[in-house]
């Protein structure tokens, strides 16, 4: 198997395929309610390609953040290597390259002391974990240590030649990846200050407590990397829901096939209990699928024939034929897995302190050691042996491992939490600012209501009747995927009327949707945007009581003719009240922004107990989210393209949506489930991060801080400053793995 290559090129290679289906921009009462309900995976590639090519591998042996940073600066050395980035989470390395640099590449991480395989974008399972080559290591130096003191017990010379041997021993593998790091530019390496130290300790004489720090250490990198593959374990199991195979059905006959060989357009069949191994769309009348897997919807969701379900969702009570709608390696799984990605690109800002932090701490705490070791004995006289002791003790401490982990740790908890319960987070950043939000815009259609409105009312003119209105204003909407449309060509459908589509149908900014039917210009479009006099003062009446009703009305005209009016109305979604409730407990405003009238908006206001600012074009909402972002920090909640520019100049910007849906390049955030009470979730699981990380330097600094200042009084020794920096990088991985296990945030 070879890495995979991406050339500049091939366009397949740079971006995903996009089914869009027809953009639609629509305009009723007022609202210019520009609605894109494009069927289209969205390409969240986290890195730009820089060159001609990109090559993937799978890195084995990474224990924290700062094994990626090592190896990163191995590969940079390279001068063909245009971008280099080590993707701690999913253990990728990603190089981009106009020559192929495959053979440079693996050379050199394999000189950095790491393990490297080479990959494809559809092979995405980590290879299973070796125990005993994990915990030989620790069992043969035990063994070793407990020789060593029973030789010790019986002839103190004998034994401190046993804990020699065993020291030499343990040490010889890590002073080997001391070298190739230092060759391959991280001098300062925990390796190489442990492998100072222990040496260091062998020259006077503390022989066991030198075999003691590198059992600790082994110990130590043990607990490390165990917890690191605790926070992997999430992403892993996103890997394990996709099968490797499917049943193709073609001319009649069935055979199995991988999923990589599946194309968009092949029909395949899915077995009760089975996954989907691909974005399929259902050819069969309806099934039930598990969707608890994307959504973090428990309960089996009943998809009808046309409708799209994502790779990885259960078919649960029948067996279904489905069409392929995903290319290999582009599905819904795969576009969660980049978002992971691309969330070590957009790093936290106290992620990106600590990270510069690091970089000079250890080098701070090198030259302090040195004076430790050098200023006593020289100019107050103090013993060589105590200060050499004390001052490789302080070597230990010098390690960031913890401190450097302490941040992403977290982070990538908390991501995997969140995606866990259906809402996906574009890295540290776009997490970080959630728990800073004191203001909430949401928009109005398909985000707070179900966006789903049913006609309520239909209102022809008398020379006409309301077959024909329907007729007409279904002419104009035909092939819209708009709500409103829908809501007519809906009731169009329940009532037997044969609708023909007109000609030239296009969508006017800021007032309507117009055709041309046998010669004539039909308009559908808000009452308000009609011209002077259109409407007489008995029509205006009845638009008033509609709206004050809470409807949404239009009228249709036929060659600038009045024909009618058609009513409809929106459904909350459930659980808008419980989310707005829980929203207020957590100090956080809301406001409704809509295009909608401001008596149907203010229907859905009251409903909700929130201010609403109705009758907005896009760039009034912009306008409006620009003049809250400057007194609060706001979120806009919008249903993805449509609010876009609204999302963009607010502090974040959350996308409601389901499976391939989700418009995950608009927003920093999205929402797959649909459920309003996941913005209360991601907020509160922010939050909990925050404090999480605040936790975690504490611990990191904390711990370095009361070591350092007993190492240098002599209370603590050697073995203690391995358990300190051992220890310390356990806690705090341990600590950001229970974010994963919060289960619901209040």
């Amino acid at each position: 198997m070879s890495p995979t290559t991406r050339k500049h090129k091939q366009s397949e290679h740079n971006s995903l395929p996009s089914q869009k289906e027809e953009e639609h921009h629509h305009t009723h009462d007022g609202a210019h309610c520009s609605h894109d309900h494009a069927h289209a995976i969205q390409d969240t590639t986290p890195l730009e390609l820089t060159a001609n090519q990109r090559f993937n591998w799978i890195i084995q042996g990474m224990d924290c953040p700062s094994c990626a940073g090592k190896i990163e600066n191995a590969v940079n050395k390279l001068p063909e290597a245009k971008q280099v980035k080590v993707l701690f989470t999913t253990e990728k390395l990603v190089v981009d390259s106009d020559v192929d640099i495959r053979a440079a590449v693996e050379q050199a991480v394999k000189q950095a002391g790491f393990e490297i395989k080479a990959t494809d974008a559809i092979s995405k399972l980590p290879p299973a974990a070796n125990h005993w080559k994990t915990f030989s290591p620790i069992l043969i130096l035990t063994a070793l240590m407990l020789i060593s003191w029973g030789i010790s017990t019986v002839n103190t010379p004998a034994g401190q030649i046993a804990f020699i041997i065993t020291t030499l021993i343990g040490l010889y593998p890590v002073a080997i990846k001391a070298v190739k790091l230092i060759r391959s530019g991280t001098p300062f390496a925990i390796e190489t200050l442990m492998s100072v130290a222990a040496i260091g300790a062998l020259f006077i004489d503390a022989t066991a407590e030198a075999a003691m720090v590198i059992l600790l250490f082994k110990l130590g990198e043990v607990l490390e990397s165990y917890a690191a593959g605790r926070a992997r374990r999430g992403v892993s199991t996103l890997m394990a829901l996709v099968p490797d195979q499917a049943l193709l059905v073609k001319d009649g006959n069935k055979k199995t096939v991988s999923a990589a060989d599946l194309r968009p357009g092949d029909i395949i069949e899915i077995a009760p209990g089975a996954r989907l191994p691909t974005d399929a769309e259902l050819l069969s009348p309806f099934a039930s699928f598990d969707e608890s897997a994307l959504t973090g919807e428990s309960i089996p969701v009943e998809r009808h024939q046309g409708e799209k379900v994502a790779a990885g969702c259960l078919s649960v009570d029948s067996a279904v034929q489905m069409k392929v709608v995903s290319e290999p390696g582009h599905n819904a799984i795969d576009r969660i897995l980049q978002l992971i990605e691309e969330a070590e690109e957009r790093r936290a800002p106290i992620e990106r302190f600590i990270d510069r932090f690091s970089r000079i701490y250890t080098p701070l705490i090198i030259l302090f050691s040195a004076l430790v070791v050098l200023i006593p004995p020289l100019f107050f006289a103090g013993s060589w042996e105590t200060w050499i002791y004390r001052g490789l003790t302080l070597l230990l401490i010098g390690c960031p491992c913890a401190l450097v982990i302490s941040t992403p740790a977290a982070i990538t908890s908390a991501l995997a939490a969140a995606t866990r319960r259906g809402s996906l987070i574009k890295g540290g950043a776009a997490l970080e600012q959630l728990g800073a939000i004191t203001t909430i815009a949401l928009d109005k259609t398909g985000t707070l209501t179900e966006g789903k409105p049913q006609v309520t009312e239909i209102e022809p003119v008398a020379s006409i009747n309301t077959e024909s209105l329907l007729a007409l204003a279904g002419a104009v909407e035909s092939g819209s995927h708009h709500p409103l449309a829908k809501a007519i060509l809906n009731a169009a459908e329940s009532k037997g009327v044969t609708i023909i589509e007109a000609e030239h149908r296009k969508a006017l900014a800021g007032i309507g949707v117009e055709g041309q039917l046998s010669g004539k210009r039909v308009l559908v479009t808000a009452p308000a945007r009609l011209p002077e006099n259109t409407l007489s003062s008995e029509w205006k009446q009845r638009v008033t009581e509609l709206e004050s009703s809470g409807k949404t009305a239009v009228a249709v005209t036929q060659d600038e003719q009045f024909m009618g009016l058609i009513a409809m109305q929106d459904t909350l979604r459930q659980g808008a009240i419980d989310a707005i409730r829980t929203l207020k407990k957590q100090g956080i405003n809301a406001v409704m922004l809509t295009g909608d009238n401001p008596r149907a908006a203010a229907a859905i206001a009251s409903q909700l107990e929130i201010n609403y600012r109705a009758g907005l074009l896009p760039e009034d909402k912009v306008k409006a989210v620009t003049e809250l972002n400057q007194k609060h920090r706001t979120m806009m909640v919008g249903d993805g393209i449509n609010d876009a520019p609204a999302m963009k100049a607010a502090s974040i910007g959350v996308a409601m949506g389901s499976g391939t849906d989700v418009a995950l390049e608009t927003a920093d955030a999205a929402l797959t489930h649909n459920r309003l009470t996941g913005l209360p979730e991601i907020i509160a699981l922010s939050r909990t991060t925050h404090y999480n990380i605040r936790q975690n330097i504490t611990i990191a600094l904390g711990l370095k801080a009361i070591f350092l200042i007993t190492s240098l009084l002599g209370i603590t020794g050697l073995w203690m400053a391995v358990l300190a920096d051992s220890g310390a990088t356990a806690l705090v991985t341990a600590n950001a793995v229970r974010l994963l296990r919060i289960k619901s945030q209040k």
